[in-house]
Formats: C-alpha cells, sequence, structure tokens
C-alpha cells in the first residue's frame, strides 16, 4: 500500500481509501451487514488504513457498521473520514436547502436537507462520534455545499471542533473553485473530496490546479463510476429497483464503456490485474489525486481493491490507456 500525507496536515492516508456509501445499502438496492463488516475489515488487514463514510449513508447505518468492523483495531492506526450536512431527521426544523426526497428501506419518502449551521453541525458530529464508536473524527468534511448557511459559520464550527479535539482536520467536498476560495479565507482546507474518473475528469480545469497550488488534497470519489468501469454492466442491464444506478449510469453510453474496457484488457492481463484495478491505478497517478476512495461489499471486492497499488503502470502505458480513451470517446 501506498501513504499519502493529505494537504497541509499530519494525516497520512492510503491511497486506495475505503469508501462506506454502499454498505449504507440505502440507494444501493439493499446490503448485508456482516459481509459489510468483514469487507471492511478485510480492507484494514490488506492495509488500507482510512475509511471515509456519511451520517447519510444508510441513514446512519453505515457509520455503525463501520465503528463495529474497527472495534478490534488500534484506533491510532485508523483514519476515520465522516462527513456532515445532508439531514433527513426533520432536526432542521424546516431551514436549510431542500436537496432530494430519499427513501428508507420501506418505502418511506425522507424529504433531505443541504444544512450546514453551527448547532446543526455540533448535533451530527456527536452523533457520528457514537456510532463510529471513536471521541475523534480524523476528517471531518461538509458532504455538500448549503447555500442558506454562510460559508464562514460552517469554516469557523469546523475550527472549533478542531480546538476541541472532536476533529484533527476540516475538509469540504462537492465544492467548486469559488466556494473553495471562500472557505479558505476562515480556515486551512484539508482537502476536497470531489467526484472523479476516467469518464468524469472536469476538476483538471480548476479544482485541481488550485490544490495543486495550495497543497490541499483531493480526495477522488467514484473513480469506478459506482461499478461501470469494472465492465460488469451491459446496455441492457436492470438493477433493484431502489437501486439509483438505474439511473446514474443513463449518462454514460455503456456500448463505448465496454469498448474502451475491452481495447485496454490486455494491459491489464499483461499486468495480471483486473480491469477494475488497472482503472483505480490510473487514477491513483493522476496529478494532484491524493486518495482514491473505493468501496467493497464483500471481502473479495476488498482485497481487490486495496491490491490496485501492488503494480505499477509506466508512462508509455498511461499514454496508452489515454490515447485509448480518446479514440473511442472524442
Amino acid at each position: 500500500m501506498e501513504y499519502r500525507k493529505l494537504g497541509n496536515t499530519n494525516l497520512k492516508l492510503s491511497a486506495i481509501t475505503y469508501g462506506a456509501f454502499a454498505i449504507g445499502g440505502n440507494m444501493w438496492g439493499g446490503n448485508e451487514e456482516q459481509e459489510s463488516i468483514k469487507a471492511i475489515q478485510a480492507s484494514i488487514d490488506h492495509d488500507v488504513t482510512t475509511i471515509d463514510t456519511a451520517p447519510f449513508y444508510g441513514f446512519g447505518l453505515s457509520e455503525e457498521l463501520v465503528g463495529k468492523a474497527i472495534a478490534g483495531y488500534d484506533r491510532s492506526k485508523i483514519q476515520l473520514l465522516t462527513k456532515f450536512g445532508l439531514v433527513w431527521d426533520n432536526s432542521n426544523n424546516g431551514k436549510g436547502e431542500f436537496f432530494f426526497d430519499a427513501a428508507d428501506d420501506n418505502g418511506n419518502k425522507l424529504p433531505v436537507y443541504k444544512y450546514a449551521a453551527k448547532n446543526s453541525i455540533i448535533r451530527e458530529v456527536e452523533a457520528s462520534l457514537k456510532r463510529l464508536g471513536t471521541d475523534y473524527i480524523d476528517l471531518l468534511q461538509i458532504h455538500w455545499p448549503d447555500a442558506t448557511t454562510p460559508i464562514a459559520e460552517t469554516m469557523d464550527t469546523l475550527a472549533l471542533l478542531i480546538k476541541q479535539g472532536k476533529i484533527r482536520a476540516a475538509g469540504v467536498s462537492n465544492y467548486n473553485l469559488e466556494q473553495i476560495q471562500t472557505a479558505s479565507q476562515t480556515i486551512e482546507l484539508a482537502s476536497n473530496q470531489v467526484p472523479y474518473s476516467m469518464l468524469n475528469r472536469a476538476i483538471e480545469q480548476d479544482v485541481v490546479p488550485y490544490a495543486q497550488q495550495n497543497n490541499m488534497g483531493i480526495i477522488a470519489y467514484s473513480p469506478l463510476e459506482r461499478g461501470l468501469l469494472t465492465g460488469k454492466y451491459k446496455p441492457d442491464f436492470k438493477l433493484s429497483d431502489t437501486d439509483h444506478r438505474n439511473g446514474y449510469f443513463n449518462q454514460f453510453s455503456i456500448g463505448k464503456v465496454n469498448l474502451f474496457l475491452e481495447a485496454i484488457r490486455p494491459l491489464a492481463s499483461q499486468k495480471e490485474v483486473s480491469l477494475s484495478q488497472l482503472v483505480l491505478r490510473w487514477t491513483t497517478l493522476q496529478p494532484g489525486i491524493t486518495v482514491v476512495l473505493a468501496g467493497a461489499r464483500n471481502t473479495t471486492q476488498a482485497i481487490d481493491n486495496a491490491k490496485a497499488v501492488d503494480f505499477t503502470l509506466n508512462a508509455e502505458d498511461l499514454a496508452f490507456i489515454n490515447q485509448t480513451f480518446e479514440g473511442i470517446f472524442d
């Protein structure tokens, strides 16, 4: 495993970070709890020391499973990353910015709001600490920007939590360049967690250059585009009715994606790795990317992800992947 310093902090994160969105089950067609716990533990046992979760993932379930999974490990050797700012339990008293209507496991509608006011953040952090079974969070990130709360108020609260020892570092997620610059007037940000993959490289235009110039980490999520870049899905795929990927994949040409994956498969075979490992490794080697989130719902997936940095891609390999991609998608 490779370990990388996060921005200006003292945190060293594993280049492959366990992403705990899917194990929450909600929006992913359900999940098996014991398999999820085993997946987290298999990741740790294969040197993945960093876990990224959020209260919204499974409405608290993801954090609870992470807490159960790490209970027998040395906490000082694990970096817990979580978030705040998506509220679904009416604790916001109608305040905040409406995001969308989610549904619980029974199909009940749950309105989700972006809300990042001081009192709400403090309440969320206390709940996260309890679910995670810890007394501090290594990196706390606002999940999505909240247009109804001044960014300075949110960042001041993060600074207070650092001072109190509740969190070690503060980051943002899904922030654009302007929002990052505004937040940075109040606090030194450790990182920005943003979507990034072979199919989505928009952050290369301005977010990555700013991060590089200001020693800010970039945590890349959805590097496998929620499984699409593994090659498992065909144009006529159909998942569980509650799986959000039924709609998510519509933004891509699955036919072209699979054509691209078949074109780079010989390189994966040459390296004796899977397509997903090849894609993850490519992502870890892109300029400005600090760590890459990879989800797993069973031990096989977890170990496969952890081994994605156990081989090298040279300049010629990277050029081949990029040129192949451009030849199909341009």
